[in-house]
């Protein structure tokens, strides 16, 4: 993939702009290098307006990698690559979506918990994926999820 340059957002216009590049998923890497570098007067109503575009972007990114998960999981036939491959995916996914939301920009008292919000599903899918391995009477599966944590970033 391409990654071309993107100008740092700096007023609220500019992160809707590049929030809605995140959302598409167009070009992750150039869109984080934006992100990180941005800049936004953190005044109220804006703060209040640009933090809710960029926790529903993020809620949405995390809702579609938990499905992808879900889907490649379903498809996987108790396969251990292709169980791993669907972990590792979702890691990632989660790994890139905890960096898109730790911003410089964000003050630092908001910026953490911005980010426990993603470190916090991270550890509820490792959690969940635990559980469900405990299943397992071969213990594969929970060998596998012990050894591919969704929540290691």
């Amino acid at each position: 993939m391409l990654t071309t340059a993107i100008a740092p957002p700096k007023t609220y216009s500019d992160w809707v702009s590049v929030l809605d590049m995140l959302k598409a998923g167009t070009d992750d890497e150039a869109v984080l290098a934006a992100m990180q570098q941005g800049s936004i007067e953190w005044q109220t109503g804006v703060a209040e307006r640009f933090s809710k575009k960029l926790i529903d972007t993020i809620n949405l990114r995390m809702n579609a990698a938990s499905d992808r998960f879900q889907k490649s999981m379903s498809h996987s036939g108790g396969q251990e690559r292709a169980i791993v491959q669907a972990i590792l995916a979702l890691r990632r996914e989660l790994c890139f979506l905890s960096k898109a939301i730790n911003l410089p920009a964000i003050p630092e008292k908001d910026r953490k918990h911005y980010y426990d919000l993603v470190i916090d599903q991270a550890n509820n899918a490792q959690k969940s994926l635990e559980d469900s391995a405990k299943k397992d009477r071969t213990g594969k599966l929970a060998s596998i999820v012990r050894n591919n944590k969704v929540n290691t970033f």
